[in-house]
This record gives C-alpha cells, structure tokens and sequence, in this order.
C-alpha cells in the first residue's frame, strides 16, 4: 500500500506522517517513509532551486517539473522493493505535487508516466493565510497567491479522483488531524475506527 500525504506548504505534513506512520507500526504493520523531493543528487538540486527567488517563474517550473519527474523515478525501485516486502510506503509528496505546482498537466502527466501512482492520497487541505503564517519563508513557493493557485489545483484534482482522494482539514490543530487522517486510513487496514480519538 502506497499512501501520499499532499498539500500546499505549511499543512503539517511531515508531523502528520511520523504520527500515522507510528500508529501504523503499533498497529502491527511493516512501514516505510519517503520524502520528495529526495536526497540523491537531482533532489539536492531541486531543493537549491526552490529557494530561487525565480523558483516560480515559467522557465523555472518547467525544470522543476522535468527535475522532480526524474528525482521521483530514483524512488520506484525503492517503492517496488518496500511493497515486494509487503510494507506501507507513506510519501511525503507524489506526483500529485507537479501536477498542482506545475504545469501544463498534460505534460506533467507525461514526463511522469512512469511513476507509480499512490494507492491513497491524504489531502492535507489548509487556507492559505494560515499555510503563510506555519511557512519558514525559505522557498519562494511560500507566497499568497502563488500558493492560493496550487490549493486550487489540489482540490480540482481531489474533486476529479473522489476514489484515490481524502479530503483532511488541515485548518485543525494537530490532534485533529491525525484523529481524521487515522479514520480514513483505518478501513483499508481492517482496523476498527470506533474509538479513535
């Protein structure tokens, strides 16, 4: 099982992948994370130019988009060989991510045909003057509307595959969320979501 956490900056999803991936493992379960952008050498190379002041220009997205469709595949060997292991792959980002950052999708969706899909996608959804407020400011991609336009894009592509999808609000405090992302996660595992808090 392949899950994926996604969301615009600030949503919490690193904090909300340990919490699900160690209630996972108290639940009995083999699991392993992985982060996008990686840390191979493409990944070191996207990260120094995320913090571009041009980092949301055109020209810039597009070699983003065509470094991270490279950087992803470094991790599907990985991906397999986890799942051979019958183990739980939590993602911190998939290629969900270029298809909300960057654009055109058509293209998006071309350079990474060879991506595996997640099997479960974890919205972390949070308006974006509070994403500002959690945001370090490091990256260029921290700023209103910018972020404003890739929240929109994640909710047309949670909106397009309700299967795949899972709308958390992130606007919650920590608690919460874990509680949500825990009720929707349990199901696919035979776990009983009665008495999750």
């Amino acid at each position: 099982m392949y899950i994926c956490l996604e969301g615009i900056d600030g949503g919490g999803k690193s904090t909300q992948i340990k919490f699900l991936s160690q209630w996972l493992v108290d639940s009995g379960f083999k699991v392993e994370e992985v982060v996008e952008p990686t840390d191979s050498e493409i990944g070191l190379l996207i990260r120094k130019i995320l913090t571009s002041p041009i980092a949301t220009s055109s020209n810039t997205q597009r070699i983003l988009g065509l470094l991270f469709a490279a950087d992803r595949l470094t991790l599907m060997e990985k991906i397999a060989k986890f799942e051979e292991e019958k183990k739980i792959i939590i993602s911190d980002r998939s290629f969900y991510s270029s298809l909300a950052y960057q654009n055109p999708q058509k293209w998006i969706n071309e350079i990474n045909k060879f991506a595996k899909k997640p099997d479960l996608v974890l919205l972390l959804d949070l308006d974006v003057d509070s994403a500002i407020k959690r945001c370090s400011r490091e990256d260029e991609f921290e700023k209103k509307s910018f972020l404003a336009d890739v929240r929109e894009n994640y909710l047309k592509l949670a909106e397009s595959d309700k299967t795949t999808f899972k709308i958390i609000n992130a606007n919650n405090g920590p608690n919460k969320v874990k509680s949500d992302i825990k009720k929707a996660v349990a199901p696919l595992f035979g776990i009983c979501i009665d008495g999750i808090e």
